[in-house]
């Protein structure tokens, strides 16, 4: 291998299912000591891609050389043998074995069948290092730790096994602005130590920050590339959805008009803490601050997923409180409906159809004399569908073979569908593509239009500011005063969410 020889090479690399072309005839390379970023939309083709690399599937055609020598990983196992490391989007963590442990599974030093732990805990603690946070206990239980640390952990364990390409799929998704610095730091260092680095990820301004080169993807195919300098995010949009988009943060005019919710001195088993605001109609009320500060508590204590040991949570539209004890169906009978942040295990009931999962909570429309009427429900559904954007084969499609942005239009499609007035939004926009993120704000913003109060919470600084008209911070489960987006900074925001001080 010469200086020049590049790390990757991905030569004509395409793979079917059926008759749906995943990728088609892509050609990619990644230097050593290099960050790429691989953005698209979902469905594009990268997870297909990254697949490929990882070994997870085989190619249909095409070739791969890991520093000049043919590559052809016949597994996830032995991709990582070669030097191929990927951190996924979920952790692959065990929670319950300790930080050395993770590092090392699969891997563990022995001598005549004995564990050598001597040297286990030096690659382990010289893998932290590499990873920039040499301070992490080796012997902590991995589910004590945070989002951000478990990260690191699962970089240490691609660093102990020697990985000289690191394939990262949206790796701050969980992290908040502070953790996502520190993670952005550990890359440049990686970097700078020889080691390449493929970058996935839907936030395109962490992408301007970390990546050297970018390569655009969509339906199946290449369709640019670039050093980051000399692309803006503008065009990088136009590539990935190939068109024009308009407007990241589509503008709806609405109107605030009278309370719907009033929340005071809320306080949750352990969090929120005495929290008290309040959300009129015509109005999306943002809440930002790190993870674990009690922001998802607040939500589902407000949805009654979570118990309330004290305070009063009141509806206008029905003039009275919640009683402590009540749960979710009291609260869609008043007209409240919740995303949750993880879609999968709490939003959706993914084995389920498309139409089931619009018109689970509201099936009075498609009855008649007791007796369910599918044919009408599909036939519902299927306007849903028209109206959320949503691509799809039918209505009887599972949600499960849906792309993470059509999934997340079918959560929102659910309160849209059983007309609810209180929107509670967790982390609405995670995971998903620009695309998709741009038409959910429209229909944010149009739900206000027509009257409905919104509670979102988000990590995303930009969404909130993009989207909302009043913005709180919460802190160790307290809540500041909600205040005008104007009246706030994305600085102010960070400053209030990390110190003591307002």
């Amino acid at each position: 291998m010469t200086a020049s020889t590049p790390r990757l090479v991905m030569r004509n690399i395409g793979k079917s299912f059926g008759s749906t072309h995943a990728v088609d005839g892509v050609n990619l390379e990644v230097r050593a000591g290099e960050v790429l970023a691989l953005v698209g939309e979902n469905g594009a083709g990268k997870s297909t891609l990254l697949k490929i690399l990882s070994g997870a599937h085989p190619p249909d055609r095409g070739s791969l050389e890991m520093d000049g020598r043919p590559f052809t990983p016949g597994s996830p196992h032995h991709a990582r043998i070669e030097g191929v490391a990927m951190i996924y989007q979920e952790l692959s963590l065990a929670p319950h074995l300790s930080v050395l442990e993770n590092i090392l599974l699969g891997r563990e030093a022995t001598n005549l069948g004995v564990m050598r732990k001597s040297r286990e805990r030096e690659v382990a603690a010289n893998a932290l290092r590499r990873a920039g946070r040499p301070d992490l206990p080796l012997d902590a239980k991995v589910s004590s730790l945070s989002s951000a640390e478990r990260q690191i952990v699962e970089i240490a364990r691609a660093l102990a096994g020697e990985a000289r390409l690191l394939i990262m799929d949206e790796p701050t998704s969980s992290l908040t602005a502070h953790d996502a610095r520190n993670l952005f730091r550990t890359i440049r260092e990686l970097r700078e130590s020889g080691v390449s680095i493929l970058y996935v990820s839907h936030f395109l301004e962490e992408v301007a920050e970390v990546a050297d080169r970018v390569v655009v993807m969509r339906d199946g195919h290449k369709v640019g590339e670039g050093r980051m300098e000399e692309l803006s995010i503008e065009e990088i949009i136009r590539l990935m959805v190939g068109r024009e988009i308009g407007e990241l943060f589509p503008k709806v005019a609405h109107r605030r008009g009278e309370e719907l919710l009033e929340v005071k001195d809320l306080q949750g088993v352990k969090l929120p803490k005495g929290v008290s605001f309040n959300v009129h109609r015509g109005e999306v009320l943002g809440i930002g601050g790190l993870v674990g500060a009690g922001r998802s508590e607040l939500l589902r204590a407000l949805f009654g997923l979570d118990p309330i040991r004290s305070g009063s949570v009141r509806v206008s539209l029905l003039e009275r409180e919640f009683s402590r004890e009540s749960g979710p169906g009291e609260r869609w009978r008043a007209g409240a409906g919740m995303v949750a942040e993880d879609r999968k295990s709490e939003g959706l009931a993914t084995q389920l159809s498309i139409a089931d999962n619009l018109t689970l909570t509201h099936l009075s429309p498609y009855t008649r004399w007791g007796v369910y009427l599918p044919w009408k429900c599909r036939a519902a559904s299927g306007k849903w569908a028209v109206n959320l954007g949503l691509v799809c084969r039918s209505v009887d499609q599972p949600v499960a073979s849906l792309s993470g942005g059509n999934q997340q239009k079918v959560a929102f499609g659910r309160l849209l569908h059983h007309d609810v007035d209180l929107f509670l939004l967790d982390e609405p926009t995670r995971g998903i593509d620009v695309g998709s993120k741009s038409h959910l704000y429209r229909l944010i913003g149009e739900a206000a239009s027509r009257g409905k109060a919104v509670v979102m919470v988000s990590s995303y600084l930009p969404e909130l500011f993009g989207v909302c008209d009043r913005l709180a911070v919460m802190r160790k489960g307290v809540l500041s005063e909600p205040r005008p987006v104007e009246d706030w900074t994305e600085e102010e925001m960070m400053r209030w969410a990390v110190a003591e001080g307002s």
